[in-house]
């Protein structure tokens, strides 16, 4: 499951971050590390970015960024 499929207030754990380059380097210096939770917290008026939560911080990715995110939802 990749991180985009979470809907508002769900939760998951990332699992692996599929990005290269740059890219992935900035994704992991935001905390989207292996073993940390992630919140969605709302969507933006057209659904596109989504703020999620991670480890205290407020972080905004488009889908296209989020989807690059494997993750496991938590229940």
């Amino acid at each position: 499951m990749n991180l985009d499929e979470l809907h508002k207030g769900e939760q998951g754990k990332v699992i692996k971050v599929n990005a290269k380059g740059p890219f992935k380097k900035r994704l992991l210096e935001m905390g989207f590390i292996t073993g940390a939770t992630v919140k969605v917290i709302k969507y933006a008026p057209l659904k596109d970015p989504v703020e999620y939560e991670l480890k205290g911080y407020h972080v905004s990715l488009r889908h296209e960024e989020a989807q690059q995110i494997e993750i496991k939802k938590i229940d």
